[in-house]
């Protein structure tokens, strides 16, 4: 069994962090977004409201020592980072960009079934979770760079009773 990478393990560590309701903010995320600052996230980011899955991704990254995305907090920002990778050669910690309402998505792969890819990611459901999303809705598929792209793809079974994500917002 092949290990992990490590951006996919503290992706992993991150599971259940949660958005704060109404006006509050979660101190976990804004501490992201303190220690990643405006040079790498391309913004000013003051809120937990703001759509986060970027800032996510950037954190995962940042922490294991890779750069990045440029206007990291950006979903689609992630399009162009790295290498991109064939669908037939995802492997789990490939970054996913999604199209949806209103903007992108961007999360890790983890697994996929027939139709849909199995997604850890923040700002899903408001959390850090792992949801399915519709490979239809996929714009990239992409690996840090400089990095050898271990694994393959990870064929998932039991999905009954599990819904596809509509809007991550």
């Amino acid at each position: 069994m092949n290990k992990e990478p490590a951006w996919l393990s503290a992706a992993r560590a991150k599971l259940g962090t949660r958005e704060a309701p109404g006006l509050a903010n979660n101190p976990t995320i804004m501490g992201w977004a303190k220690r990643l600052g405006i040079k790498l996230l391309g913004v000013v980011y003051n809120a937990d409201s703001v759509p986060w899955c970027g800032l996510f991704v950037a954190t995962c990254v940042y922490e294991v020592g890779l750069p990045p995305a440029p206007i990291a907090v950006r979903a689609k920002s992630w399009a162009a980072w790295g290498q991109a990778v064939a669908a037939d050669q995802l492997a789990p910690g490939a970054v996913l960009v999604f199209e949806r309402p209103g903007g992108g998505h961007v999360g890790f792969y983890v697994g996929e079934d027939a139709t849909a890819y199995h997604v850890l990611g923040g700002n899903q459901g408001d959390t850090v979770s792992i949801t399915r999303i519709a490979k239809s809705r996929c714009v990239a598929r992409r690996w840090p760079g400089q990095q050898a792209i271990v694994g393959g793809p990870v064929k998932m079974t039991a999905i009954a009773g599990i819904p596809l994500s509509r809007n991550e917002a």
